[in-house]
């Protein structure tokens, strides 16, 4: 569906422009992301083989209809961008076919057959967490007593959530300066640019980290620990139709993907509540508004950009015709700013009303696994920060943000902070 501005011309959203890969939409994505929902509910790029989607209606309509599809073998041949995820697996990983047995692109039966004992194994073990989450964040902050700066992003906020999230399988702490290099240098799967260096880092970091948690899995098998790996182990001797693969790439998956966006959902939300003193100060007056706070933050400044879902049917979304096998990538981010879902969305505060109706961690059938996590670890980090540290402020306040490079998701390199 073309897009017509005033004087006649038609826009052209393509889909890497509305990321980081800009170097405009790095430092400020929202004006674009509005001329996105202003002016069509869909948008074509050609390039990508991509329908954009901007609106929360259109977004909240995708997500909630279970007939769409994940697995990009189902997506149209135009859907270059989607189907690449499969084209481009490089060379000399150790378990290259491991991926079709994700339950990101697995649909309908067989995708509620690997998520749901995983994820309910995740559920009942986040639920009793809480305990040593604030351990960790305690310890955390122990470590930077004495210290006058710091980058909040090195010291706390990525180790922190890999911190957690090996708790929770049993890692040693001794290993896990190697587990967070083996987490940093898989990021580069999500790199379309990436370089010669790039595929060794990641092809290394992906091997290091299959092998040992192929290892910990078998292990496990043979002694169930009181962790992930042991709950599995249990499930699986007690007749959950599970593969090993399927068991431990998904395990792989929930680390991966809930590690960057947690690292950058904590960075995030330090430096927005540190440039919106007015909020801050709303929390010091009444800390029963951090969970709110923190679904604000997912709202106003959301780690992800975007999702994908695949039509497997023709159908219409706000009037528009989308052809069976549409790949329909909904911008997030967009959708958190659509003043018909928030109103004033282009403010942040912590204390409005509905703020979890954002789409940060997706929905529908594939609503992210690790949500409540990320939202136990964001809100304790975070709070106790602030209260550990009543004079934070930002190191460099006229520096502009250091925004990653990654597409597909926003967060930051570094945020050096003073606490004297």
């Amino acid at each position: 569906m073309a897009d017509t501005l005033a004087n006649g011309e038609h826009a052209a959203f393509r889909m890497l422009d509305l990321t980081a890969a800009n170097p405009v939409a790095r430092e400020d994505p929202y004006p674009r992301l509005a001329e996105l929902r202003a002016q069509c509910p869909l948008h074509r790029d050609e390039a990508a083989g991509a329908w954009l989607v901007g609106r929360m209606a259109d977004a909240r309509a995708i997500f909630t209809d279970n007939s769409h599809a994940k697995n990009p073998d189902r997506a149209e041949p135009a859907a270059i961008a989607i189907r690449r995820r499969r084209s481009t697996v490089p060379d000399g990983l150790a378990f290259p076919d491991d991926q079709r047995a994700s339950m990101l692109e697995l649909d309908g039966e067989e995708h509620a057959r690997v998520r749901n004992p995983l994820v309910q194994a995740l559920y009942a073990r986040i639920a009793r967490f809480e305990p040593e989450c604030l351990r960790i964040v305690d310890a955390a902050l122990d470590r930077l007593d004495g210290r006058a700066e710091f980058d909040l992003m090195h010291e706390l906020a990525e180790p922190v959530p890999v911190a957690c999230i090996g708790s929770i399988l049993g890692v040693p702490r001794e290993t896990l300066a190697t587990f967070r290099g083996w987490l940093n240098g898989i990021v580069q799967t999500f790199n379309p640019n990436r370089t010669p260096e790039d595929v060794a880092a990641l092809v290394a970091a992906s091997n290091g980290l299959a092998h040992y948690i192929r290892g910990r899995f078998d292990d496990a098998k043979n002694n169930p620990p009181d962790d992930l790996f042991g709950d599995m182990a249990r499930a699986q001797m007690a007749g959950v139709r599970l593969s090993d693969t399927e068991i431990t790439y998904n395990i792989r998956g929930l680390l991966i993907a809930g590690n960057v966006t947690t690292t950058d959902l904590i960075g995030n939300a330090v430096s927005v509540l540190l440039t919106h003193p007015a909020q801050l100060q709303k929390l010091r007056a009444d800390p029963s508004l951090w969970p709110n706070a923190v679904e604000e933050v997912l709202r106003y400044e959301a780690p992800v950009d975007f999702t994908w879902r695949i039509a497997t049917h023709a159908e219409e979304l706000s009037g528009c015709p989308v052809p069976s096998g549409a790949a329909l990538n909904v911008f997030i981010r967009a959708a958190n700013r659509d003043e018909a879902a928030f109103p004033v969305a282009d403010a942040f505060d912590v204390s409005r009303p509905r703020a979890s109706r954002h789409l940060s961690f997706g929905g529908g059938a594939h609503i992210c696994p690790g949500a409540p996590l990320a939202r136990m670890e964001a809100k304790h980090l975070v709070s106790r920060l602030f209260t550990r540290f009543p004079n934070l402020r930002l190191a460099e306040p006229d520096a502009p943000p250091a925004w990653c490079r990654l597409p597909g998701f926003r967060g930051l390199e570094t945020l050096p902070v003073r606490v004297d």
